[in-house]
């Protein structure tokens, strides 16, 4: 899972600043664990100068909390989709997709 090209929505890329982006697909790709779910959600929340980022997956359970320092922290849920079928649509206000080599 997690193979194939990757995709932002429009609101990912205006609203959420390129490194929290690129660490969110870094926490997607290091996972340890037996076997990673299609749908990976990422609880943000800003305080200060710290991003929070809970990553959480339904089967198998998975859970994990991680902060760091950065200037631009933002308050949003996003989901990462590993999309065999382009016509399978995501609710939330943000959205990373990964879609396998089909364009949207």
């Amino acid at each position: 899972m997690f193979e194939n090209q990757r995709y932002c929505t429009k609101g990912i890329t205006e609203n959420v600043p390129l490194l929290t982006q690129i660490i969110i697909w870094e926490l997607v790709d290091s996972m340890k664990i037996s076997e990673k779910d299609y749908l990976q959600v990422f609880k943000l929340t800003a305080e200060n100068k710290m991003q929070r980022i809970v990553h959480s997956q339904e089967q198998p359970p998975y859970e994990k909390t991680h902060e760091f320092r950065t200037d631009s922290p933002v308050t949003a849920k996003i989901y990462v989709i590993d999309d065999e079928n382009p016509h399978n649509n995501a609710l939330g206000r943000g959205i990373l997709r990964r879609n396998h080599g089909r364009e949207n």
